[in-house]
């Protein structure tokens, strides 16, 4: 079974990490950390859902999904960075 994940890898990974310097940022901004970690649940149910569902179905395009994701995760990370410098 987890097999059929092992072209993900990364993307799992580093989206958790992710995930967490977002949800640090919530923090930093103000927001209120039960209604963050509502949300958070939330989304990281949904993303489970999907995965488990379209994995198989899209094992094809496991490195444009890669990609696609990876790109998503370091263009956030580096958001995080300047808006963490600039002091926004």
């Amino acid at each position: 079974m987890l097999e059929e994940f092992l072209p993900f890898l990364g993307l799992i990974i580093f989206g958790n990490i992710e995930n967490l310097i977002l949800s640090s940022q919530g923090v930093v901004a103000g927001v209120n950390p039960r209604i963050l970690a509502l949300l958070s649940i939330i989304c990281v149910i949904i993303w489970l859902i999907v995965g488990t569902i379209f994995t198989k179905l899209l094992l094809n395009y496991a490195i444009w999904i890669d990609f696609i994701g990876g790109l998503a995760i370091f263009i956030l990370g580096l958001q995080s960075m300047v808006s963490a410098v600039k002091g926004d």
